[in-house]
Formats: C-alpha cells, structure tokens, sequence
C-alpha cells in the first residue's frame, strides 16, 4: 500500500508518499521559518496563507519525487487534530479535493499520534532502530509535551501517563530564545550554544520535581531566565551566553529524562521511544540514552528529520487504518484538540496524590 500523506498542522507544508512498512518513497517539507522569525513565533494567519500558496506544488514535488501519479495512490491521509485551525483546513481541503477527483479512501490522522509512529520511518539510507511494542514514548515539540504508554499503532492503545500543566518543551526553547535575541526557532540556536557552556553556571532549578509525578512545567523555569536577565542583562560575550543557554538546556533535559526514565520503569517496560521536535536535540538524546542504560532500557528516536513536523511520518499512521479499510471521504473533521485522552490537567496546584514508584494509574 501506497500512502499520499500531507501535513498542515502549524508552520510547515508537507506531502509524503509511504508503504505502510515505513519506507519513505518521498518526503517533501516546505518550512516557514523565514515568514515567522521577525515575530519570534507562529502567526497564524501568515501560516494559513502561506499553507494555501504551497500546498499544491509541495503535493506534486511529493509524487513526482516517488515517480507515481495520483492514479498510483492506494490512499490519502492528512492531518486533521491538533493543530492551528485555519492552517489545518487548508490540508484538509486539498486532501478532500484529491480523493474526490480519484476517488480514492481518505483518512484523518492526529499529529501526536503522527509524531509517536515516526520511529518506524524508513528513510532511504538511514539506519532503522525499530521499537517493539509496547513502549513508553515521550513526546516532546513546539506545542506538546507528553509521557504516552503506547500498546499499539492505534488511538484506542495509546494512553497518556502525564503531559505538561503549562509551556511544551519546545516553546519554553524558543521563548527564552527570544527574550535572549538568538532568534527563531529557539531550540536549535540553544542546543549548538549550549555546546560550549558550562551547564553549572547558573543555578537554575529543577522543573517540577516531585518524585512521583510523570507530569511537567516549564513556565517557572522560562520566569527564572527572565529574572536572571533582568538582574544581570543579556550576557555580552560569548561565553557567557554559552553558560546561560547550558544552565537552561540542563535543567529542560533532566526534567524530560529523569520523568521519561522513571514512566518506562513504573510501566515495567524496557523500551523508551523519542517523538517531535525537542527529540532532535542532541543533548536530550545523549543523555536519555545514558541515563536509560542503566536500568537496561533502550532509547529509539526517529532520524533526526522524522522529528520536526513531516508528512510522512502522517502517511505511516494513516496507512494502518487505510489498511483496514477505513474511508472518511464523507466524515472527515477538523479539530484544533487532540483525541488522546488527557489525564494532566493545566495551571498550578495539587492535582491529587502523587504516583509512588511502581504504582499504575
């Protein structure tokens, strides 16, 4: 099966085509970095356009590049959850539009899930670590933060064991980023700077850190950096920012290991997935690995282009149910919300008694 994937969630355009064993025949992404960086973030109407001028020669790009024509397409999946609304209908229509003109089944796929399949991407020429279920996956991007068990490649066996109360991972980067003038997006200018710092210079504390709860908080820590700069200003020398932006990077990774860590022991498993945008960072990837050995318990991430948003990894996701037969042309849906289920529940305070180790929700 031959699976024609596009993705319009938030700020890139992107069309795919994939066998529903993962491997990648084309994988087309047109980014909107260049529109959205002088504002330090995402417009969403400049995205919305943006989508609507790309969609179709990114959509050709994708079938030209696997040498197939529409004719040639078992399927169409597209992104449908969650996301930005005027950007996901965009996708949505041109994916409505395809199958009507082909006739062709279409399915609606949710982008968390999209970001928990990519694992299982073959990339011409990559090397493939594919997990075996079931796993713990962590998800970690611009917009989501989330520890998920997963059973299965399916919605009703992915279960969500914490997410975050307030900033994702992934915005925490870029708005610290933004108030230190490094640019956007945040979380690669971070990574290479924190390269050469030394992550013990600034004393910033831990996120969130009781011991037995999987879910996370970032807003405190993005407040610390902003009090740390109004106290000593945007640091001057090079070195110094190295320092800062180590000391911040530091803390958002202990926070994600140590919780992915001990979500994968309290589930019993030895498998620990990486998902979505954060898992391109190299020091979070270096250290879950690290920390993870330990307890026997092995890392798998996406190649590191599987990580940002991508249409492939929505044509994999939508291939399982293609395979079953599922066909949407008549009922599809745009949803700016997940369809996972959410056990965290935003803002600050007690949220119950704490998980003890061991201890299943």
């Amino acid at each position: 099966m031959r699976t024609l994937g596009i993705e319009t969630s938030c700020d890139e355009t992107a069309a795919a085509v994939v066998q529903e064993d993962g491997t990648v025949l084309s994988d087309v992404v047109h980014s909107q970095v260049q529109t959205h960086a002088p504002y330090g973030g995402v417009v969403p109407e400049l995205a919305s356009r943006d989508h609507l001028h790309n969609i179709e020669p990114v959509v050709r790009a994708a079938l030209a590049r696997a040498g197939l024509g529409l004719g040639a397409i078992d399927g169409i999946a597209v992104t449908c959850r969650p996301g930005l609304s005027g950007a996901l209908l965009v996708g949505l229509q041109a994916a409505r539009g395809l199958a009507w003109a082909t006739g062709k089944p279409i399915v609606g796929v949710d982008h968390l899930v999209g970001h928990l399949v990519a694992a299982f991407l073959r990339f011409p020429g990559a090397e493939v670590q594919e997990p075996k279920l079931p796993f713990v996956a962590l998800l970690a991007s611009g917009g989501h933060t989330a520890l998920y068990r997963v059973d299965g490649l399916d919605i009703r066996a992915i279960r969500e064991l914490g997410a975050t109360r307030d900033d994702a991972a992934g915005e925490a980067f870029d708005k610290v980023a933004k108030l230190l003038g490094l640019g956007y997006p945040g979380g690669p200018i971070i990574d290479r700077l924190a390269r050469g710092g030394d992550p013990r210079a600034v004393p910033f504390a831990l996120p969130m850190p009781q011991h037995g709860s999987f879910e996370f908080s970032f807003s405190g820590l993005k407040t610390n950096v902003a009090r740390w700069v109004a106290e000593h200003g945007i640091p001057e020398s090079e070195s110094s920012m190295k320092d800062l932006c180590a000391s911040f990077q530091r803390r958002v990774v202990d926070s994600l290991v140590s919780k992915a860590v001990r979500a994968t022991r309290n589930e019993r498993l030895d498998t620990l997935v990486l998902g979505g945008g954060v898992a391109a960072n190299r020091e979070l990837r270096e250290r879950a690995t690290r920390v993870a050995s330990k307890y026997g318990i092995r890392v798998i991430g996406p190649t590191l282009r599987a990580c940002t948003d991508n249409a492939a990894m929505i044509a994999l996701a939508g291939s399982f149910r293609l395979a079953r037969g599922d066909d949407e042309r008549t009922t599809i849906t745009m949803s700016p919300h997940t369809v996972l289920a959410s056990v965290t529940r935003k803002g600050p305070g007690r949220r119950g008694r704490p998980l003890r180790e061991g201890q299943r929700r």
